[in-house]
């Protein structure tokens, strides 16, 4: 078996919007707790870190935020350094409730989440398909390198061009295993198959939503790119049926990507529930160096329906074999 923690920094959904999806400012942050008025870096620091959250934070309008600064400065009790105020950091990131919130330190270790989602699913491998199959597998990427995503859209698409001919009945994108990071490699590489047009939305609780999309090669938010694929691969047989498989492991940016097919004409999933992340995370840097990372918009189909947890597919299969072969055999029914 093979576990996923949802806090860790390779599950992290894309941040290069943060702005776009989800960063429109709360009300003015509640004032400290007498308990934390003493003015030690630890306070100052926890003070930075809990009105991100209220200003950000995709639940700031449910939170009792007088209540959330009681229990985290509760646990920072005695807390001098930034290094003492963890403890109460990761507490903050379980009172937020998303799940999907992180902080990764300056020295670049992560902290968990208590709330984190705990994800597993057997180890698959890729399958032997027929000939009249087409087959392309999207796995997890973190990556931000401009050289490095285009690589990976690219190894993507290569996949899709190798695999493209004459007589296929259709098409299996493989989602197992995709514990996420930077979906947008993975949308500009899985694009010919997806098909040109908006896919997806990221919706957050107030303001503006954001769309997603892939054209020409790349994956767009609002119309601009995050990736681009190197060379442009049209398919022989262009919108073409697309069985998607999933399991528990796929997670955020996997996520998006299942959404992505969601209402997607003649698209369906078969296996698993997917992991329950299906949010979008907002980075904001803290004054040491360190990361947060702020759940702060739900995931939304084509249609406009709204995810925000596990994606339950079209037809339920156990079984890596069994999951394969019933894909094949929708396909082929024309």
């Amino acid at each position: 078996m093979r576990n996923v923690r949802a806090a860790l920094v390779f599950i992290l959904i894309v941040t290069l919007f943060a702005a776009a999806c989800g960063g429109a400012q709360a009300t003015a942050p509640s004032s400290p707790t007498s308990a934390a008025v003493n003015g030690s870096p630890a306070t100052i620091y926890l003070n930075e870190v809990v009105g991100l959250m209220e200003a950000n934070s995709i639940n700031r309008s449910t939170i009792n935020w007088t209540d959330f600064r009681a229990q985290v400065f509760a646990r920072a009790q005695g807390a001098q350094s930034i290094a003492d105020t963890y403890p109460a950091i990761s507490l903050a990131l379980g009172l937020l409730n998303d799940h999907h919130s992180f902080y990764t330190a300056a020295s670049g270790s992560g902290l968990g989440n208590p709330s984190s989602r705990r994800c597993a699913a057997p180890a698959v491998s890729n399958p032997a398909v027929p000939a009249d199959i087409g087959y392309v597998r999207v796995g997890s990427f973190g990556g931000t390198d401009i050289a490095a995503v285009r690589a990976f859209a690219d190894s993507v698409q290569d996949q899709i061009r190798e695999s493209d001919r004459p007589g296929l009945a259709g098409w299996i994108v493989d989602l197992r295993g995709n514990g996420g990071g930077n979906m947008w490699p993975m949308l500009a590489g899985v694009g010919p198959v997806l098909g040109d047009g908006v896919a997806g939305y990221f919706i957050p609780p107030s303001g503006s939503l954001s769309q997603w999309a892939y054209s020409n090669g790349a994956a767009t938010v609002n119309g601009s790119a995050q990736a681009r694929v190197s060379s442009v691969h049209v398919l022989i047989r262009t919108s073409p049926r697309v069985a998607v498989l999933t399991d528990n492991l796929v997670a955020s940016s996997g996520e998006a990507v299942t959404i992505s097919f969601r209402a997607r004409p003649n698209a369906r999933s078969f296996g698993m529930a997917t992991c329950g992340l299906s949010t979008a995370n907002g980075s904001y840097r803290l004054s040491d160096g360190a990361m947060l990372y702020l759940t702060t918009a739900v995931m939304a189909d084509r249609t406009g329906t709204s995810y925000g947890d596990s994606i339950t597919p079209d037809e339920m299969v156990a079984g890596d074999a069994q999951v394969v072969e019933r894909a094949i055999a929708w396909l082929r029914t024309q």
